[in-house]
């Protein structure tokens, strides 16, 4: 459930980044506020963020914090490829040393909860 959190909280952040464009160059924070409701990519942005939200206050229901919550920063790591794949952003040596980093920080607490 919380990687699926990740997955959703990620393509939340792509589509609410995508919608900004629809703000103009200086909006107001009323004027953004309307956008969160008037602008279809932001209104979905959002509307998945709380989905994911949801989804993992269902999981914290059953699991450890300690756990689940490095697991969910993994969203980190989909918002950064899909930065690349859908928005064109660059990819240098020091994201992956980061990403990897991020990854194999999950991987250890996972094995360190087994134990």
């Amino acid at each position: 459930m919380v990687f699926c959190c990740t997955l959703i909280g990620a393509a939340s952040q792509i589509l609410i980044k995508l919608g900004t464009a629809s703000l103009g160059a200086h909006p107001s924070m009323a004027a953004t506020a309307l956008g969160i409701l008037t602008v279809p990519k932001l209104f979905a942005g959002y509307a998945l963020l709380g989905g994911s939200t949801v989804l993992f206050v269902l999981a914290l229901r059953k699991g450890e914090l300690s756990l689940l919550y490095p697991v969910f920063t993994l969203t980190y790591v989909w918002v950064t490829v899909l930065s690349v794949k859908i928005l064109h952003e660059s990819m240098n040596n020091l994201k992956l040393a980061g990403l990897g980093m991020i990854m194999a920080g999950v991987a250890v607490l996972g094995k360190a909860s087994r134990q």
